[in-house]
């Protein structure tokens, strides 16, 4: 049973912020074609900098009873997807609070000046 709560943590994290998304739509519920290719090369591009750092000696696989032992490539564990896939989702789900917040900052900004300001 542990050897899945690594991955499964990832997993439940990752839906977390689905439903945060679908809940503003923030990234992939606003733009989903071009969201979905910005959160692909995203991951493409951190697994090639981990196989790379792999051919290079840098990065080793770690070892521990709550990962699920399944390699994608010597020394790139499964879970290190799950990871990368979590990292570039979580980033765009940010730009998108951000950028929401921004926009309602702005919005409520321009209300309150047009009124002559809270009173």
């Amino acid at each position: 049973m542990t050897a899945l709560l690594y991955g499964a943590f990832l997993l439940g994290a990752t839906a977390c912020m689905a439903l945060l998304d679908a809940r503003f739509r923030l990234v992939l519920w606003r733009d989903p074609r071009r969201s979905a290719a910005v959160l692909a090369t995203g991951i493409v591009l951190f697994l090639l900098w981990d196989v790379a750092a792999i051919a290079l000696g840098f990065y080793h696989r770690g070892e521990s009873e709550a990962m699920t032992g399944i390699m994608l490539a010597p020394e790139l564990p499964l879970e290190e997807l799950l990871f990368i896939t979590f990292l570039c989702y979580l980033t765009l789900v940010l730009h998108g609070l951000v950028g929401l917040a921004l926009d309602r900052a702005s919005a409520g900004g321009g209300r309150a000046a047009a009124t002559g300001g809270p009173r």
